[in-house]
């Protein structure tokens, strides 16, 4: 997948999740099932997410090249990288309840405020993918808690992906 198709790919799955958050009610924002997220709190994980990536991105490669070095492996297209994802997930659900578990839950107050910077980092993102050099998508790796180092190209993907997952949560529990 390139970086065009990519940047098309985070566009749709944002879009849908946009879409489906415009027909929610507004009293729903706070509330979740019982031991499950709130739809604010998946909103707020899917902005943390795209700021510590855009974050990362913002450094000068050769920063994150001598930091977490450079790939060494074939790249994964972007269902090996959903496939893994899901797998990791399965195995490591408690991992991923401690490293979520002190997520702060938004107030209603907050939604616009919050859809707003989720847009705005999204768009970077898009951006910054389209204007990355391809080598660079292939050879930079950052590490990810759950999957360990990934490439930037694979990173970017598993965030489509990512957003994906949190949309049919979301669908399925309300």
């Amino acid at each position: 997948m390139d970086k065009v198709e990519i940047a098309e790919l985070l566009d749709t799955k944002y879009k849908e999740l946009f879409k489906w958050l415009e027909h929610q009610p507004r009293e729903d924002w706070e509330k979740g099932p019982e031991t499950k997220w709130s739809v604010s709190q998946h909103i707020q994980h899917l902005v943390d997410s795209l700021q510590l990536l855009n974050n990362a991105l913002s450094y000068p490669r050769f920063i994150l090249k001598y930091k977490f070095g450079t790939c060494n492996r074939a790249l994964r297209d972007y269902e090996s990288v959903a496939k893994i994802y899901q797998q990791k997930l399965t195995v490591n659900l408690e991992k991923a309840k401690v490293y979520n578990q002190k997520l702060k839950k938004p107030t209603l107050a907050e939604r616009d405020r919050l859809l707003t910077r989720m847009q705005i980092q999204q768009k970077k993102l898009q951006y910054k993918t389209v204007h990355i050099s391809e080598r660079n998508l292939d050879t930079l790796v950052l590490p990810h808690p759950l999957m360990g180092k990934m490439t930037v190209r694979e990173i970017i993907m598993w965030t489509a992906y990512h957003t994906e997952h949190h949309t049919k949560t979301l669908q399925n529990l309300y």
